[in-house]
């Protein structure tokens, strides 16, 4: 699949990010899954543990409202990926098309993109 975005908002009332994509899906992900699940190599624990997809583990993970999972600003990386400023500076995780469409939490993708290595 060619991901590619059509739409992308930021609701910091609701605290939900939402990407309508080019096959009209529309995938809205909590701020807190994003956050746990950072792409950087920091968060992964080292380069050797970065994906091209997040880990099954993200989606249960539960960080609550802090400044590490307030969003703060949303910067374009080229046209294929986005970075995503936390409240608390954290600014390192550049989120591709694929990773976060892999990251989307309805059923349809968590089974379509669960099996991928």
């Amino acid at each position: 699949m060619n991901e590619k975005p059509t739409g992308i908002t930021a609701n910091k009332k609701t605290r939900e990010f939402t990407i309508t994509w080019n096959d009209n899906h529309t995938s809205v992900y909590p701020f807190e899954l994003l956050r746990a699940a950072c792409p950087c190599a920091s968060c992964r624990g080292g380069h050797e543990n970065m994906k091209s997809e997040p880990g099954a583990e993200v989606f249960d993970i539960k960080l609550g409202d802090t400044p590490s999972t307030r969003l703060n600003n949303v910067v374009a990386v080229g046209s294929y990926a986005l970075s995503i400023v936390w409240e608390d500076g954290h600014d390192y995780g550049i989120y591709n098309w694929h990773y976060l469409r892999a990251l989307c939490p309805c059923a349809e993708d968590r089974a379509r993109y669960s099996g991928k290595k």
